[in-house]
């Protein structure tokens, strides 16, 4: 009896294909091993430069070397630079597809015996030898090397960014990018009205007035002026450019401040501000010792300036203090972080602050205040029933004394007074620049 001949296994038939590659498919899977180094090699700059430390652009900026220059170009152009990046690896992650596809062919051709293991090597194999070897690994590297990265990567980067079509490419990407955000923010944006409505709306919902206060703080933040919130020059201490040392001294023990502004000749004339800790080394010298060395550079801005811009360049610059200036560049006050801050949180008291309010009450219903007492603080005074009263007359008033000079229209005298619904404000002293004691008799019957 003849011998049935039995037909070859699927794992012979499959090795028997494998044994068949072309020469072509030896040519395309180096190209795929040459591409997938390429890819690993993009992935890994692009999180080598953006994963560089404070540090790591602080050194790179004291290298005078040809490299760092370059990585900082291409670090201040961070949309071109991930722009190039990300097209120029979409181009080598398709090219690898294309060709795996290529010798897929050859390996397994299309027929039904191996349908299922090509859809598992072109889907499965594929992507992941893409993304653990192309995309995975080198960027965990270039993570923990990213300055050494940035060196070797910066000047391929470089030609790459102005190399067609790459560079057209980029360019059409980084536009349409900024066109998107452009628009996104247009319909986007909340006008300050709408927002101040919605606040006013939460107010009767609201669980806590804290909560409720800091929401209006925030609101009210991006409109409010440095004019508004700064320490007027009358109430600023100081300190005079011609002063002796041992006087400086003296000075600084009795302000209690950790920074004073510096004048020369006139209070308008600041020159510097200066920082106590920086006397501490010197605190042994006589007279002899010229302190204004150790001033530092005022900061000025005008009455006009935005508090909110104002805390962000406090913040850029690692500053604290600011001198307001009027029109003709005259010293109109100090305003300072902590002034910033207490528009959102209220106060801030330190061990330092005086919270008591100063002010006497000779008979009932008579107080007698300081000219500089903020509104808010006669308003906790007076109690609630009267803070109409003066909200009504305020107009742009901080202090007791800016409200009897907004409502007089001038600097009043001795003895002369206004008056404003029940409460009857008499000047006790002042002189030609302010305001200095106010009497303060409330009418009950009114």
């Amino acid at each position: 009896m003849q011998n049935a001949i039995e037909p070859p296994s699927l794992e012979a038939s499959l090795f028997g294909l494998i044994g068949q590659i072309s020469d072509a498919s030896y040519i395309y899977l180096l190209i795929i091993l040459i591409l997938l180094g390429l890819s690993a090699f993009v992935s890994g700059s692009e999180s080598a430069f953006f994963s560089l430390k404070p540090k790591d652009n602080a050194e790179l900026k004291d290298d005078p070397s040809a490299k760092a220059k370059n990585i900082l170009k291409l670090l201040s152009k961070p949309q071109e630079l991930l722009a190039t990046i990300l097209i120029f690896n979409n181009f080598i992650n398709v090219g690898i597809v294309i060709l795996s596809s290529f010798v897929l062919n050859d390996i397994f051709p299309q027929s039904d015996d191996f349908s299922l293991i090509r859809f598992i090597v072109e889907v499965l194999g594929i992507t992941l030898v893409i993304l653990l070897f192309g995309e995975v690994i080198p960027k965990i590297f270039a993570n923990r090397n990213a300055l050494k990265v940035t060196k070797i990567a910066a000047y391929p980067l470089r030609i790459l960014s102005k190399t067609p079509p790459i560079s057209w490419l980029k360019s059409i990407l980084v536009k349409g990018t900024i066109n998107i955000q452009q628009w996104g923010n247009q319909t986007t944006s909340i006008d300050q009205n709408e927002l101040e409505q919605a606040v006013a709306i939460t107010k009767a919902v609201s669980g806590s007035e804290e909560e409720q206060r800091i929401l209006e703080g925030i609101v009210k933040f991006g409109k409010t002026e440095a004019s508004q919130i700064m320490t007027p020059r009358i109430e600023v201490e100081d300190i005079e450019a011609a002063e002796h040392f041992s006087s400086v001294l003296e000075q600084i023990i009795e302000v209690g401040y950790s920074r004073i502004p510096v004048f020369e000749n006139s209070p308008d004339n600041i020159i510097g501000i200066l920082y106590i800790k920086d006397l501490l080394n010197h605190i042994d010298r006589d007279d002899s010792f010229d302190w204004k060395q150790v001033l530092r550079e005022p900061y000025f801005v005008p009455e006009n300036k935005k508090i909110n811009d104002l805390l962000q360049e406090f913040r850029n610059m690692k500053m604290h203090m600011a001198v307001v200036v009027d029109e003709y560049g005259g010293a109109s006050g100090i305003v300072t972080l902590e002034d910033i801050l207490e528009e959102i949180v209220g106060d801030i008291t330190d061990e330092f602050d005086d919270t008591e309010i100063s002010f006497s009450k000779p008979a009932d219903n008579t107080y007698i205040f300081e000219g500089r007492t903020s509104l808010i603080d006669l308003n906790k005074i007076l109690g609630e029933k009267y803070e109409p009263f003066i909200e009504q007359a305020r107009g742009e008033a901080e202090t007791l004394g800016g409200l009897i000079a907004e409502v007089a229209g001038r600097i009043l005298k001795n003895n002369e007074f206004i008056i404003t619904g029940p409460l009857k404000f008499i000047v006790v002293s002042s002189d030609k620049k302010r305001v200095k004691s106010i009497k303060i008799v409330v009418d009950e019957k009114n």
